[in-house]
Parts: C-alpha cells; sequence; structure tokens
C-alpha cells in the first residue's frame, strides 16, 4: 500500500468530463501536467488524472490550460515501464498559493525495506538513516513494484530495522527527476513495524518518532 495525502499545483492538459461508478453515482475527471524539476538531466512534466466526486453542475470545473490547485489522495501506480498517477480530489482551488508546479504533502507506505540500511552524515554534520523500501501490487499473474527512499532523523535504528523488514511508515513527500526517471522520498515522521495477523490485520509494532 502507498498513498501520498498531497497538494498538486499544475496546468489542466485535459478537459472535464462527466461520468458515473458501478454504483450508478456521478464522479468529474479531468487530468492536469505538472512539472518534476530535476536534479540530473531535464525537467519531467507527469500527468495527473484527477476524479472528484459529483456533476459538472455541482462542481466548478477549471478549463483547458488553467493553472490551478487540487488538494487530495494522490496513488501512484506501476505498469511495466510506466508511472501512474491517480488523484481522488476533495478539493479543487482555481487561484492557487503556489505560483510554480508542485506536489506537496505526506507519503504513507506499507512494505518491506530493502537490501540496505545506511548510515549516513548531513552537510550540517547531523546523523541520520537511509534505506529504501517498496509497495507492491499485485497484478495479473505478477507483482508491480514502487520504491520509495527515506531518510530517518531524530531517532536511532529500531533493533526490528532490518533488510526485508516489513515496515509501517508516513512522513513529507519528496519528488525529484534523475536521468529521467521519477524519485520517490520521504522524511519519516512515523514508522513501526508491520507485523499481519493471522485475522489479516495489522499487528503492533514498536513506533519511532
Amino acid at each position: 500500500m502507498i498513498k501520498c495525502n498531497v497538494t498538486v499545483c499544475g496546468t489542466v492538459s485535459k478537459a472535464a468530463t462527466c461520468r458515473t461508478n458501478k454504483e450508478g453515482k456521478p464522479f468529474v475527471s479531468f487530468a492536469i501536467n505538472v512539472v518534476i524539476p530535476a536534479k540530473s538531466g531535464m525537467n519531467k512534466t507527469i500527468e495527473v488524472s484527477v476524479i472528484k466526486d459529483g456533476t459538472m453542475d455541482e462542481t466548478d470545473m477549471p478549463i483547458q490550460n488553467q493553472l490551478i490547485e487540487v488538494t487530495g489522495t494522490l496513488i501512484p501506480r506501476k505498469r511495466g515501464e510506466a508511472m501512474y498517477y491517480n488523484l481522488t480530489a476533495s478539493d479543487i482551488n482555481h487561484e492557487p498559493a503556489e505560483a510554480e508546479d508542485c506536489i506537496k504533502g505526506e507519503l504513507e507506505l506499507r512494505g518491506k525495506v530493502g537490501k540496505k540500511i545506511d548510515e549516513k552524515t548531513d552537510k550540517k554534520g547531523i546523523p541520520y538513516w537511509l534505506f529504501s523500501a517498496f509497495s507492491a501490487e499485485k497484478v495479473s499473474d505478477g507483482f508491480e513494484y514502487v520504491w520509495v527512499r527515506f531518510f530517518l532523523f531524530d531517532g536511532k535504528r529500531e533493533a526490528w530495522l532490518q533488510p526485508g523488514a516489513r515496515i509501517q511508515v508516513k512522513g513529507t513527500l519528496g519528488l525529484s527527476v534523475f536521468n529521467d526517471r521519477l524519485d520517490f522520498t520521504c522524511r519519516v515522521s512515523e514508522m513501526k513495524e508491520y507485523v499481519p495477523s493471522q485475522e489479516g490485520q495489522p499487528g503492533q509494532g514498536q513506533v519511532a518518532q
């Protein structure tokens, strides 16, 4: 599981249309382009698909090429080499506070830690732990994986934080581009070991603040 509670600022690239879901309830959908800054190489433009409950009359829909701000829950999904970004909107602002494209907010992930956990020191001499973890999604007869790089400050490494450990974590989302690849990063604010119970519910693990 991976989801991001975010505010997205971008330009409308596909005009709004109204449809109904399986329960017959109406929703509007449109798309926005967001430019993600590059750490190396060129900036990358991604398309975010937006849906919002309601009809065209009930929702003040943006027009094509308009700069807007959308708040909601973003779910990234990987299919082969392609990434898709689906945003369920709770609010649409036609006068964004940000003058430039951005995706800001909090990331939540439940998944598994990768093969390396490194102790690092930042430019101010402050130590932190750096590791990656992935969320897996069952697709047809296989799985797709979305990786996130985590920075753990302000807390010691718990004994359970080992390569291959199951983890439940949330923190500040970061997005950047390196060699035309979009990188997800997260500065940890809460973290615990994920221990599935026999009933299929999360167990309680230790929490690192």
